[in-house]
């Protein structure tokens, strides 16, 4: 079983465009891609900051950390047990397989994978 990792920290803004200007020219985070509006990952040295607009605002604004691993169902399912409540999914996004789940502290997390291309 692949072990799970922090792909990524998830950032709601109402302008994808200004917040990429400010995180790449700002504070130097190289612009890895960007899907139009909906998202705009940018390397963070390890993990990415993705910004995300309105259509992949997936947690009501909140910042948070989205774990990829090789299961989602599975780690929703071992996450619940632990003491999440799920907030929603498992979905398919345009891009991964995702769902997301508020810890027992309060803290919103993304549980995804990558989805397969046929």
């Amino acid at each position: 079983m692949e072990t799970p990792r922090i792909g990524n920290v998830l950032y709601a803004v109402d302008d994808l465009d200004a917040a990429v200007r400010f995180y790449r020219d700002g504070l130097g985070l190289p612009l890895k891609f960007q899907d139009g509006e909906r998202f705009a990952g940018l390397d963070g040295g390890g993990v990415t900051l993705a910004l995300v607009g309105a259509a992949e605002n997936v947690t009501e604004g909140a910042p948070a950390a989205a774990i990829k691993v090789a299961d989602v169902a599975q780690a929703v399912e071992r996450a619940v047990a632990a003491g999440a409540s799920l907030l929603r999914g498992p979905e398919e996004g345009p891009h991964e397989i995702r769902a997301v789940v508020r810890d027992p502290a309060g803290n919103i997390l993304v549980l995804y994978t990558t989805r397969q291309r046929a």
